[in-house]
């Protein structure tokens, strides 16, 4: 292991925004002691609470927190090497409505309770060609999120795989009973004008770079 992931994860273990349980506590305990508690306990408000998943560095996280501060946003990814920099940042920027957590997406139950969550973000995850029950969007994620996710809640999927935007829209939304509320294939070639333009990922950055179309959907568990 190189010697600046292993700084980082030093760093790492210094923020109190960063939330890390090792697999043998989570199974003993069986839970966060966050759980049902992020409001109360970490953020002091009632605010809504906005996950971002697969967060990387965190960039969505940072960014949508500073531009709403009266909401609490958390950004989930297993990676503590990338999520480093999101924590980094905001910590520097004493940012009181930020938080992350380093854990497999597929442990969020364990970290939220039903109802707890007002909105996701899923922004460039890996589409998971090769194996499409591992793909973020899949039914056995999407039933995972709906435990946590309010019953109006918002899912957004923002990505350049043709791929991953097709098989959810066109084999996970469309056939369900749950409700796509907008869609496109060419996000900056459409009208589209929300917050989905306005913060970009790095990888983002370098794929419009390229030339490559950004798709989007905003759907309803």
């Amino acid at each position: 292991m190189g010697k600046n992931k292993l700084a980082r994860f030093a760093e790492n273990a210094t923020f109190d925004n960063l939330i890390q349980i090792s697999f043998e506590q989570m199974k003993q305990s069986g839970q966060c002691s966050l759980k049902g508690k992020w409001r109360e306990e970490f953020f002091a408000n009632d605010n809504p609470i906005v996950l971002e998943l697969g967060c990387g560095k965190g960039e969505y996280t940072v960014g949508l927190a500073r531009k709403y501060p009266q909401k609490n946003f958390i950004g989930i990814d297993i990676k503590g090497a990338r999520l480093w920099r999101g924590c980094k940042t905001s910590n520097e920027e004493q940012m009181k409505n930020v938080a992350f957590i380093r854990s497999h997406i597929q442990m969020i139950n364990y970290y939220f309770d039903e109802n707890e969550v007002d909105e996701i973000w899923i922004t460039f995850p890996d589409p998971q060609l090769k194996k499409p029950n591992k793909r973020l969007t899949s039914e056995r994620f999407l039933s995972l999120y709906s435990k946590v996710l309010k019953p109006q809640g918002v899912v957004h999927l923002k990505t350049d795989s043709a791929e991953l935007y097709d098989f959810t829209l066109n084999e996970v939304l469309i056939p369900s009973s749950r409700k796509v509320l907008y869609h496109t294939d060419d996000l900056y070639g459409s009208d589209f004008s929300e917050d989905v333009r306005n913060i970009q990922t790095f990888y983002e950055s370098m794929y419009l770079k390229e030339g490559k179309p950004i798709t989007y959907i905003k759907f309803n568990l």
